[in-house]
This record gives C-alpha cells, structure tokens and sequence, in this order.
C-alpha cells in the first residue's frame, strides 16, 4: 500500500458540516472511509491557510485513491487534492534505473544531453 497526502479545502457548506459535527466526528468519518476502501489513516490534522484539512492514510492502490478523491469531490462539500507520497527507498530506487533524456534543443551527445 502506497502513503498518499489528502489536502482538503471546504465549501461553505462544508464548512457548515464541521462547524455543526466538529473535527473529531469529521476524522472519524474520514477514518470509516478510508478503511472501508482497505486503507488505514495515520494522521488528520486542521490548518488555517490554503488547505483547511490535511490527511496521510494508507491506500491499496492508485485506483482506489482516485474513487476516495471522486467521491469526496463529488459531494461538494470538500475540494481534495490527492498527492502520492513517496518514501527515501522508493527515490534511491529511482536514481539508480537508467533513463536516457535529451532536453529539446539540445544536439545529440552534447552536454546536458542526458538528466
């Protein structure tokens, strides 16, 4: 299961439903969510600024994190932006696969041929 950061900001209506339901209730919904779709919730956190929530689960696969993102979306009440978060391993993975990267404009065998 991949980790995967969820910013949520609400709708005015939205944020009628927390003011009335309380951040508690609200991470206990999310919780219910997540783990019915086979993820677990590690965090949930409230911010002032451009995101008003902020919530690191555990999620089967992209498939699954992109219905959550659908069904959240869809209702309303909460615009989410879904970032998939990578761990230290997964990126030391990635700068050892060999990809071969001409930028444009740049002739073949030249300097700065290959990122």
């Amino acid at each position: 299961m991949a980790l995967y950061l969820l910013r949520g900001s609400y709708t005015a209506e939205g944020t009628k439903g927390l003011l009335r339901d309380g951040g508690t209730k609200r991470r206990a919904v999310v919780q219910k969510l997540v783990e019915q779709a086979g993820g677990k919730l590690h965090a949930t956190y409230y911010a002032l600024g451009e995101d008003d929530v902020y919530v690191i689960a555990e999620i089967p696969d992209q498939t699954t994190a992109i219905a959550l993102s659908l069904a959240v979306n869809a209702s309303g009440a909460v615009h989410l932006k879904t970032t998939v978060l990578l761990t230290p391993e997964e990126v030391d993975a990635a700068t050892k696969k060999p990809i071969n990267y001409r930028a444009p404009g740049v002739p073949r065998g030249a300097p700065g041929g290959l990122v």
